[in-house]
């Protein structure tokens, strides 16, 4: 039975922000996944020369100051420099004025998988090699994972809940779904709402080697999906959206890129890094986030699949679709992404959710690249290689996470 308190406010999409390893905002981003480019490349911010990664999706030529001014930079750790760049595309696309009349009407919902690792990593090199008084005073805040939501309060003078999500990489997922869910009862007019990530550390790339996650090749990878499959690739980078009720959109006339409509979510309580058999959690998730939006299965057009190109995700994430839509999941369109940005962990929900936003404003649907032999065990329509014009109207995002934590969001072609 259908609870109509979550059903008092339509949630739209208004503003979009991101910065990847394919581009720094969301047009270039966008340009650079629709023409199937590669965001991997050396590591750089990594020095050590004994990793088993070939290769990881740093962002590029990326210079803080010229955002943010030097000062501010040096105060804010990598993943809280890329929100605040995702962040301010989001707010300038949407054009959301944030005043005293409406600072309470206003919240924040990020996810991140770590926080401030870059920080936490730097500032032990310091203790260890010059001692606790040379500790920067800013170090606590730049490691704390809510930092980021923390500073984008401060930006914009947001004075309605900030709440920081750490469900590993579904919480970019959740964190909009939490924002969706706030609006869409009412409690709020508008949110930021996303999530930012940057483990480019030894310690981190070297534990996703050890777990036996990473592709070891520097070329053609990853490659969710296909039988060659060998491990996922590690990315950074940040993507944040502006939610709001339809009504305090259309009020101020507001540009609605596309409509939140369903979020489901979770827990395999299965292990803690491999998915449940069957992808049986993950499919309860898009079972749930369809009846949230009150649609059927054969509604869905197309689906941002989690797609990490590990052997077990691939496989299982596919069994779940099939479990989920029946035999529709034969006629949905399904690629992953991260075969192009790689696995931005905590932020990759929040990012593919805006390509969702963007494949139905565009009618175009992004390819999974890298894609040469069909496997047996997924065997679905993965856009190979090449982008697809298409007939959009509603796309579901998947994204599951370690500790067994799995988010589903349903996108839909706004209509009056």
């Amino acid at each position: 039975m259908k609870n109509e308190y979550y059903r008092k406010h339509r949630v739209v999409i208004t503003g979009a922000g991101m910065i990847t390893p394919l581009g720094h905002n969301a047009p270039d981003t966008w340009a650079a996944i629709l023409a199937g480019k590669s965001g991997t490349g050396p590591m750089t911010l990594i020095t050590r020369t004994d990793h088993v990664a070939g290769t990881v999706c740093e962002i590029k030529d990326f210079d803080p100051a010229a955002y943010i001014g030097r000062r501010e930079a040096r105060r804010r750790d990598r993943f809280q420099q890329l929100a605040t760049v995702a962040a301010a595309e989001a707010i300038q696309q949407s054009k959301l004025e944030i005043n005293d009349q409406n600072r309470e009407r206003v919240g924040i919902f990020m996810g991140t998988g770590v926080g401030g690792i870059q920080t936490l990593v730097e500032q032990e090199h310091v203790v260890m090699e010059q001692g606790v008084r040379r500790v920067s005073p800013f170090a606590i805040t730049m490691i704390m994972p809510n930092g980021a939501a923390g500073m984008l309060a401060i930006d914009y003078g947001i004075h309605g809940p900030s709440t920081t999500i750490t469900t590993a990489c579904a919480a970019g997922n959740d964190a909009i779904g939490h924002g969706f869910k706030a609006i869409q009862r009412g409690e709020l007019d508008a949110v930021l709402a996303g999530g930012s990530e940057s483990i480019l550390t030894s310690v981190a790339v070297g534990g996703f080697e050890r777990a036996g996650a990473t592709s070891p090749r520097s070329a053609g990878t990853p490659q969710p999906f296909d039988l060659n499959r060998d491990g996922l690739v590690v990315g950074e980078g940040a993507g944040v959206m502006v939610l709001e009720s339809m009504e305090h959109a259309q009020a101020r006339g507001a540009v609605i890129l596309a409509e939140i409509v369903g979020y489901g979510q979770t827990t395999d309580a299965h292990h803690i890094t491999a998915p449940a058999e069957g992808g049986d959690g993950a499919a309860r998730a898009m079972r749930k986030a369809l009846a949230d939006a009150d649609l059927p299965p054969t509604a869905v057009d197309y689906i941002s699949a989690h797609g990490t190109s590990t052997p077990l995700n691939d496989a299982s994430e596919t069994s779940a679709i099939k479990s989920a839509l029946g035999d529709h999941a034969y006629q949905v369109a399904v690629s992953s992404t991260k075969s192009m940005t790689g696995h931005i962990m905590g932020a990759t929900g929040a990012i593919e959710s805006v390509f969702c936003s963007l494949a139905i404003r565009d009618q175009i649907l992004p390819p999974t690249i890298n894609y040469e032999t069909p496997d047996p065990a997924c065997d679905l329509d993965y856009i190979p290689n090449q982008a697809r014009p298409a007939r959009v109207r509603v796309c579901m995002n998947n994204a599951f996470g370690f500790g067994g934590h799995n988010a589903v969001l349903i996108f839909k072609e706004f209509e009056q």
